[in-house]
């Protein structure tokens, strides 16, 4: 005899000295007579048979039908084929939309149980085009119906094999094993394991009663035990001293959540507005606004998610909208000769998810003070293969910063303070780049400890057929960097699908700011 009868379990040690050997024992019967619930029986179950206390010796599969909230109110309100049945033979002849009306009906429900009527040859259209009863009674298949509900609501399931021939036909034109919230009955398969006491389970039985442990221990002292002295008469478990305690688990916020709120507190400090927006725009926002022509390459299906259904947006705010096509076009009063094309307006409506933070930089430019500086942080979607430094939606830190007075040595220190301060970067180079809408265009590079070199992100001064258009006549300051990037380097990682994983065990473990 291995097992210490002390350290059996009270769901344990009633259920073996209630059963004897040979006995059979379901779950049904322990529900039943010990008034267990079906997950404390499983557990039961489970503990003993991992003991070898119980041994399976029997599984089947029972088909039930439970009724459905649905087919509780259609038990109360009534059948549609009953009502509609009902309805005609008090109030004669009517077309089904009146019937639909007066019953309160959807004219598909009265169109689907006047079939099924017309089908037991109980109803029929008359000359008229008017659904009139044609038969004194219901037909049998609603009477059954009607029985079946009726049963049900009872008990609350219908056991298949309790059913007969007739009855199963019916039912089963009345059930779904999914999606069942419209239909009356939801079919359920449960599976059904009969145990039996093992020769060491009926030994451990036999030594529970020779120690006097019924499981009705108590296993706990309570403040009412204490004031009604109700604990002086009872039997209390002995305390395990060696048993394993139940590990602690402390709430902490995701680490790369509590990240990004680090960095827009840290802005946010310097004397920066966040902004944000929705994640569908439209192509005027997306890259018209920022003078990517509509010929882009970067306009490509394969870059960017195209929005099915509504396609377009309704309309496009003015003057924004002329003045962009005219700077497109012509150039406008910015100084530029344009792109020379013709400006699509139906295009400039299409609507796709943001591809690029830049969009809500282009927004603020609309609304923006003077001076001003504003940031987002900005959730982005673009195809890309998904690797350790790209990922097909992302966040880039977003921002802009205007006045009469910045210029490109600002610039360089703001992006500075990102690499080193917010990315955590020890080692930071800036390289020459090109975007349709920033000159001069620099990208800021990164050194990782494990991975290299990789671009942190793009920035630049906005070119004036992108502030002009938008209302802004100062230079303007903007940038759009890869936050998920700067996070692998402040929180210690090598790989940015890290910061999205399922792994709830990497998250408990990696603390953020």
């Amino acid at each position: 005899m291995n097992i210490d009868v002390k350290k059996l379990h009270p769901l344990e040690v009633k259920l073996l000295r209630h059963v004897n050997l040979g006995e059979k024992i379901s779950a049904d019967r322990i529900i039943r007579e010990l008034g267990y619930k079906v997950g404390q029986c499983n557990q039961a179950f489970s503990w003993l048979s991992a003991k070898s206390l119980l041994k399976e010796i029997e599984r089947s599969v029972k088909v039930v039908y439970e009724i459905t909230e649905f087919g509780l109110s259609v038990e109360k309100d009534g059948l549609a084929t009953e009502r509609i049945f009902t309805f005609l033979g008090e109030n004669g002849p009517h077309t089904l939309p009146e019937i639909a009306e007066a019953l309160g009906l959807e004219n598909s429900d009265v169109g689907s149980a006047f079939g099924a009527l017309s089908s037991k040859k109980a109803v029929a259209l008359n000359a008229e085009r008017k659904a009139e009863r044609i038969s004194g009674s219901l037909p049998d298949e609603i009477k059954t119906q009607r029985a079946l509900l009726e049963r049900a609501k009872e008990s609350g399931e219908l056991d298949d094999a309790a059913l007969s021939n007739e009855e199963r036909k019916v039912i089963s034109q009345m059930a779904k094993k999914r999606g069942a919230s419209a239909s009356p009955f939801k079919l359920s398969e449960r599976e059904i394991v009969i145990y039996e006491l093992t020769e060491e389970g009926d030994e451990t039985k036999r030594e529970l009663e020779k120690a006097n442990i019924t499981g009705e221990e108590l296993g706990i002292l309570t403040p009412d035990m204490l004031k009604s002295g109700s604990w002086k008469n009872g039997t209390f478990r002995p305390y395990g001293v060696d048993a394993p305690t139940s590990r602690i688990i402390p709430g902490r916020r995701n680490a790369y959540a509590s990240y990004l709120q680090w960095v827009k507190d840290k802005l946010i400090s310097l004397g920066f507005e966040e902004f944000d927006g929705p994640l569908v725009e439209n192509e005027f926002w997306n890259g018209d606004a920022l003078f990517m022509p509509q010929f882009h390459s970067a306009r490509d299906i394969h870059d960017v998610y195209y929005v099915k259904e509504p396609r377009h947006a309704k309309k496009i705010d003015e003057p924004w909208l002329s003045q962009v096509a005219r700077t497109h076009e012509d150039g406008w009063t910015t100084g530029s000769r344009g792109w020379g094309y013709t400006f699509d307006h139906e295009f400039t409506r299409r609507q796709v998810l943001r591809s690029q933070g830049t969009v809500l930089s282009a927004h603020q430019l609309t609304k923006a003070k003077i001076p001003g500086k504003y940031f987002g942080i900005v959730r982005c979607f673009r195809y890309d293969q998904v690797d350790a430094t790209h990922g097909a939606d992302f966040y880039q830190t977003e921002g802009i910063v205007l006045g009469n007075d910045v210029n490109l040595r600002n610039l360089l220190g703001l992006l500075k303070m990102f690499a080193e301060e917010v990315a955590g970067a020890e080692e930071v180079k800036y390289v020459p780049g090109y975007f349709p809408f920033t000159e001069p265009s620099i990208e800021v590079h990164i050194k990782h400890p494990v991975l290299g070199w990789f671009e942190l992100g793009g920035s630049g001064i906005f070119r004036p057929e992108v502030t002009k258009a938008l209302g802004i006549d100062v230079p303007v300051l903007a940038w759009g960097l890869g936050i998920d990037r700067m996070a692998l380097m402040h929180l210690g990682l090598n790989d940015l699908r890290e910061l999205f994983t399922p792994d709830i065990e990497s998250v408990r473990m990696r603390r953020g700011n």
